[in-house]
């Protein structure tokens, strides 16, 4: 037999069976597809989607650690023009000079704070590329108080020692869970400047949050309520169907 015979019997008998895998590939897929649909919903998905969004949060906490900072840039990289992604809770009729931060403590007290007291603590500000689960990011400029010295200047460390953070926009709109280790990364920020001047309204004026460890669904504008829970408070976007965690 010649050897370019040989070399044609070996090249029809691989495609042979590389076509025989990609039709079980596929057909498997399609099953497996089917049956991902008839499954019980839990939170807008699937029951097994869901069990997997919880291993993924479990991983990922495991390796979570402050010592692991986001990347950041030179002010000169940030956009000037700011992307608006998102209105929820941003009502029209939000009085901003009756704003005060509401924080509930764990003995049932309510913390008033207004803009002024939170500007009076030092200032902290990044730049860094702000990333949208939708798959766009922008390099972006912002300034205000690490969540860690708010804790720490507020007396709450004992509520920093428990599982979550909730945060609530003033019209109950939208609303955040945050895990503790992430809220409390060193530059996590109580934001009320962009690019060097007061947040525009619909960027949350007069405070947001800014938590580059998480994606921008969990960077909550204009808070109105923030408080502490070991038991997961509500999430806009989980609800939805979207992951919990919501890490990069």
């Amino acid at each position: 037999m010649k050897v370019e015979e040989l070399d044609n019997k070996v090249i029809r008998r691989k495609t042979i069976i590389s076509f025989i895998i990609f039709f079980i590939l596929i057909t498997a897929a399609i099953f497996f597809w089917k049956w991902l649909r008839t499954q019980p919903q839990e939170l807008g998905v699937s029951k097994p989607v869901r069990s997997m969004l919880y291993f993924n949060e479990s991983l990922f906490g495991r390796f979570f650690s402050h010592n692991n900072l986001t990347k950041t840039y030179p002010l000169s990289a940030a956009e000037k023009n700011v992307r608006v992604n998102g209105n929820a809770g941003l009502s029209a009729n939000f009085d901003a000079a009756k704003w005060k931060l509401q924080v509930v403590k764990n003995t049932g007290d309510t913390l008033f704070i207004s803009i002024d007291e939170i500007k009076a603590l030092p200032k902290t500000e990044i730049v860094f590329d702000f990333k949208c689960i939708e798959g766009w990011s922008q390099v972006t400029h912002w300034g205000g108080v690490k969540f860690s010295d708010f804790i720490q200047k507020y007396g709450l460390t004992n509520e920093s020692q428990m599982t979550y953070a909730g945060l609530i926009t003033p019209d109950k709109g939208y609303y955040v869970g945050i895990d503790m280790q992430s809220i409390t990364h060193p530059q996590t920020l109580l934001c009320y400047e962009m690019n060097g001047a007061p947040l525009p309204m619909n960027q949350g004026y007069p405070l947001r949050l800014i938590i580059p460890v998480k994606y921008g669904v969990k960077h909550l504008k204009r808070i109105g309520t923030l408080f502490f829970s070991n038991e997961r408070p509500r999430d806009y976007w989980y609800e939805r169907g979207y992951d919990y965690y919501t890490g990069l």
